[in-house]
């Protein structure tokens, strides 16, 4: 009976923390693949940027500094070594791809053109699956921050020295470029 008691007292913390061991290090792999998965998505976008630039420059000639700003935008997105640095730079170019594109309502040829309207689409697609991409990863680590925060999981986060995570925020939630619907009375 003591034995009993005994292997009772052992096993059971040992496999509450073998369990919540093994919760932690999931929920942290699921993160990892969440902001994976936001990665995929940025560097589509990142494709179709050179598109637009170009289209937006073939009208707009003289709006260089919006079309410079948005090219060297990317250019610190694609180069940003960590993740905070890569979502600074994410920021900036949402912000600089909005300034872009609120140019683009003063041209009415480029609003008109089929291959604008096509690298909008598609932008507006990507933006779409960004933001999915982000809310997926932003509730990874709100289960990942409670779990580390919870016993047993502080005591695991405090022996790995696991932190919380920030969520992913772009500062914008999407881009929009489609037109407005017209209400008519």
């Amino acid at each position: 009976m003591l034995l009993v008691v005994v292997v009772a007292i052992v096993v059971v913390p040992l496999l509450i923390l073998y369990s919540g061991y093994n919760r932690i290090m999931a929920l942290d792999a699921r993160c990892d693949t969440a902001f994976a998965d936001i990665d995929v998505q940025l560097k589509h976008r990142h494709s179709l940027i050179p598109g637009l630039v170009e289209t937006v420059r073939g009208f707009a000639k003289h709006e260089t500094a919006a079309i410079e700003n948005v090219a060297q935008a990317r250019a610190a997105a694609l180069g940003a070594a960590s993740p905070q640095m890569k979502l600074e730079a994410e920021q900036q170019l949402g912000q600089s791809i909005n300034a872009m594109l609120s140019i683009a309502e003063s041209y009415p040829d480029l609003k008109a053109s089929g291959h604008f309207r096509d690298l909008s689409n598609q932008l507006t697609d990507v933006e779409n699956r960004v933001s999915a991409a982000r809310r997926f990863y932003n509730l990874a680590v709100e289960e990942y921050n409670t779990a580390i925060r919870q016993f047993p999981g502080s005591r695991i986060a405090s022996y790995r020295r696991l932190s919380t995570r920030r969520p992913y925020e772009l500062g914008v939630e999407r881009l929009i470029m489609d037109e407005p619907v017209a209400i008519q009375f």
